[in-house]
Parts: C-alpha cells; structure tokens; sequence
C-alpha cells in the first residue's frame, strides 16, 4: 500500500482521477448535507428558471433545483455502478477461475456462452434485458451486472492462465493440495492486480450505461433523480432553457473522466513491468 500510494503521488494524472472520485464519492455520501433543497421539492413559481443565488444550477419545468437532483443523482449512479459492477465482477471472478484452471470441456461450454453475450453490443444487450424484467433500479443493476460477466470472465481467465504455468502452483498441485485451496491460496491473490484494474473501468462503464438506459426509459423512472433521467427531460427544453441539459452532463463526463483517468493510472501502477 506505501508503494501503491508513492507510485500514485509520482503519477499527476493518476492523482487528479482519484481526487475527482473521493469528490464523487463524498458527494453522494453526504448528499443529503450539501443539496440545499429536496430532490423532489417543487417550486412553482421558479418553474425553468435560469442559474441564480437561490438555484444555481436553475430549476426545470417543474421548478425542481436541479443542482440538488445532480447532487442525489450522484448517489444513485454511484450505488448503480457499485452493485452492477459487484455483480459482473463476483461472477467474472468464479466463471473465470473455473474456466482458466479446469479448462478442457468446462473451459469451452464457459467462454462459448460468453461469446454469445459478447455477440451483442453492451447498450443493446442491456436494453433486452430490461426490456424482459421490466424498468426499475433493481432490475437496470442485474442487466448491467449480467453484461459486464463476460468482460471479467475473460480478464480473469486470461490471468489464471498465465499464473497456472508458475512453478509453485505444478509443485503444489504435485503434492496433492486440493484444487480449491490452490486457487484460493495460490491464484487469487496473484491475478488481482488486472481484476482491480478491470473493475475501476467497468465502474465508468457501469455509469455511463445506467445513464444510457434511463434516458431511453428504460432505467430509473421519474421522479428518481438519476442523471439519465434529467438528460431524457431536458430535451424538450434543451434549446431556450440550456442550463437543464448541461449540467447532467457534466456531472456525467466528469465522474466517468475521473474513473478513466484513475484506471489508465492504476493499470501502469500494478503492472509489474512497469516497476
């Protein structure tokens, strides 16, 4: 952890990426702190009112402050992006391990069906699945967890794979330990580096794609203020009312910037080459 933290100061890009996502992250743990109003709380006589003391974000056609729905969308997307990539990264995890250590028959009945999952662009595979369980919070998590799998499945397989061929695991697997204890023990540990790697840019993804989703209508429904959602209302208004779209935005590309930036950093911190 010294190391990592020596290496991360050393590294200005990187810096900046993990002081945008404490931001983030502070933001939506105290964002019942810091919105000065309700994310609901309507103001009828400030209906699409322009960036001012009282609304500094301004307000939409509801005379909602939309700086308060951003800073309880920031919640929202955070606990989407956490629970879906929780998902896709525990089932990568298992899928992989059995995939990159058993291989043979078990190997390719797992990575046949994740290329059937692959066959399909994310945004488009994700939309099917809500389609079929139908919009909420819940079910937009279980899609993006289910298409993010295959993406971990084959990150960690990969690395299974080159670690299975180290020494120490053909001398323990010689001496009789158990399969399970050596990838417990053994493989786990060392094939982390990628698997934190993967799920830093997956978090970016993850958001991005909840995003997506609700703004098509197929995500978090309204009244939820999810940054989609202000996005999908927006567009009526986008033209003599700006200020309702361009702020969503922001906060969008500046959260999914910031995870970007940390993750291209942490992929050169913990590759071992590059020590």
């Amino acid at each position: 952890m010294k190391q990592f933290l020596a290496r991360l100061k050393q590294d200005k890009v990187g810096l900046i990426g993990f002081t945008g996502i404490i931001i983030v992250i502070l933001v939506g743990v105290f964002s019942p702190l810091i919105a000065p109003y309700s994310p609901e709380e309507m103001f009828t006589d400030h209906t699409m009112e322009g960036p001012s003391s009282q609304f500094i974000f301004g307000t939409d056609e509801f005379g909602r402050d939309i700086f308060s729905r951003i800073i309880f969308g920031t919640q929202v997307s955070l606990q989407v992006g956490v629970i879906a990539v929780g998902i896709g990264a525990g089932c990568g995890l298992v899928f992989g391990l059995i995939s990159g250590y058993f291989q043979g028959k078990v190997d390719q009945i797992i990575m046949r069906i994740m290329d059937i999952f692959f066959a399909f662009p994310d945004i488009l595979l994700a939309l099917a699945i809500v389609a079929v369980l139908g919009p909420s919070l819940t079910n937009t998590m279980i899609a993006i967890g289910i298409v993010f799998t295959p993406v971990f499945t084959r990150t960690v397989r990969a690395a299974v794979i080159a670690v299975k061929e180290n020494e120490y695991i053909t001398s323990a697997t010689a001496i009789g330990v158990p399969p399970i204890k050596i990838i417990y023990r053994h493989i786990t540990p060392n094939i982390l580096a990628p698997f934190i790697v993967q799920i830093t840019l997956a978090l970016s993804g993850a958001i991005l794609t909840e995003a997506a989703l609700s703004f098509l209508g197929l995500g978090i429904q309204p009244p939820n203020p999810s940054w989609g959602v202000m996005l999908d209302a927006s567009r009526t208004y986008m033209e003599f009312a700006p200020w309702t779209i361009l702020f969503p935005a922001i906060a969008i590309v500046f959260t999914i910037f910031c995870f970007n930036l940390f993750g291209d950093s942490l992929r050169d911190i913990l590759d071992p080459k590059m020590k």
